[in-house]
This record gives structure tokens, C-alpha cells and sequence, in this order.
């Protein structure tokens, strides 16, 4: 049986909603993070030897990495539905924000993220300029397609909604100059999987949709 281990508040809410997406028979772990750190509890970092979220089991397989498990599932449990053949005109940028999500995104979010723990006000101007461009590019990208894979939703979608959504509670960050990618979150906030997948993954608990 495919296991999703969710961690409350985190990236493994990508894999709840592509379970959703495609239809699959799975069982849903849910985990609360701790109250004095609010990081991850030993049950769940005892998962994993990174002992962070995402972690799924299936079998006897034990796998991390929001990009691995996505790939793993789609091409496993789902037939590739979700990912386009090589010969697709969207493959190329299917690929590419599939990559971005955590390769680009998830960086100069974790670099904000530290410096406030740290305490520190400021982060480095290349950073501020990688956010910037990073930002317009997204926006330029869901105005001229709907959907970051192209035409149809793919696991470029599952891996790049997160850091538009819930990743900014950790940093906010308004959309108000970013009309293209408001649209965008609306149209994810109304497709039946991704409510699903919030009311089982976040129960009570409001989509960062705008």
C-alpha cells in the first residue's frame, strides 16, 4: 500500500494532492509538528535518514524528495499522466519548472527563512534579485500558458504550487502586483483534487490562494 506521511504545514502536501490528482487508493499519515519548535516530531524524522517532509512508503520502499516522489508516483501509480512524453511541444518547460520548484524557488525562500531566525533584517542583494527575477518570470509564465507545464496540469504544477501558496506562511510574500499568478491559484483553488487534498492533508485549515 502507498503511504503518504504528511507533516502538517509542509512540502509533503504536494504529494497529498497528487495522489488526488490521480485518483489513487493511498493511506494518509498525518503528522503535528512540535509545539516548542514547531519542526518535525522524532516519529516522523525517523522516517527518513534527512528526517524531513516529504517521505512516502510503499512496500518495503522508503523515499524522500518532493521531485523524486512525484516522478516515482506518476510513472508507478499513475502511468505518466502527469508527466508529457518527449515529444510534447510542453515538455521542455514541463521539465524546467518542474526543476525550478526546488532547485531555484526553494533556496532563496530557505535564505529569508534563516535570516529571520537569525534575526538578521536584510538579505544579500543577489539574493533580492534572484527573488525578483525568479517572481517575474512566474508571472510572465502563467500569463502566456495556463498552467506552468503547459496546457494541462502536470508535476511541474504539484512542485511550483507549494512555493506560491503555502511556503509564503513561512515568509509572507502579497501577490498584489501579480495578476497572471492570482488567476493561476484561483484555478488550482477550484479543482476537486486540490480541495480534497487540502481538507485531508490541512482540515480547518484556509489555502494560501491569493
Amino acid at each position: 500500500m502507498l503511504t503518504v506521511h504528511h507533516l502538517r504545514i509542509s512540502q509533503s502536501e504536494r504529494i497529498v494532492w497528487l495522489c488526488e490528482e490521480l485518483g489513487l487508493d493511498y493511506d494518509l499519515k498525518l503528522y503535528e509538528r512540535r509545539s516548542d519548535n514547531r519542526m518535525a516530531p522524532d516519529q516522523y524524522k525517523a522516517l527518513h535518514p534527512m528526517g524531513v517532509a516529504p517521505v512516502i512508503t510503499d512496500g518495503e520502499l522508503v523515499l524522500g524528495e518532493s521531485a523524486a516522489i512525484c516522478d516515482y508516483i506518476d510513472a508507478r501509480h499513475g502511468g505518466g499522466r502527469l508527466s508529457p512524453a518527449p515529444d510534447s511541444p510542453d515538455f521542455a518547460e514541463h521539465l524546467f519548472w518542474f526543476h525550478f520548484a526546488n532547485g531555484s524557488m526553494m533556496p532563496i525562500s530557505y535564505v529569508e527563512i534563516s535570516a529571520h531566525f537569525m534575526g538578521v533584517d536584510t538579505i544579500p542583494d543577489f539574493m533580492k534579485d534572484r527573488k525578483a527575477r525568479a517572481w517575474s518570470m512566474i508571472e510572465q509564465r502563467l500569463a502566456d500558458a495556463p498552467f506552468f507545464g503547459g496546457e494541462a496540469l502536470t508535476t511541474a504544477d504539484i512542485m511550483m504550487s507549494w512555493s506560491l501558496t503555502t511556503g509564503r506562511a513561512f515568509h509572507p510574500f502579497p501577490l498584489d502586483d501579480y495578476p497572471a499568478t492570482r488567476a493561476y491559484l484561483r484555478r488550482i483553488g477550484e479543482r476537486p483534487a486540490y480541495r480534497s487534498a487540502r481538507e485531508k492533508a490541512e482540515p480547518g485549515v484556509e489555502p494560501m490562494l491569493s
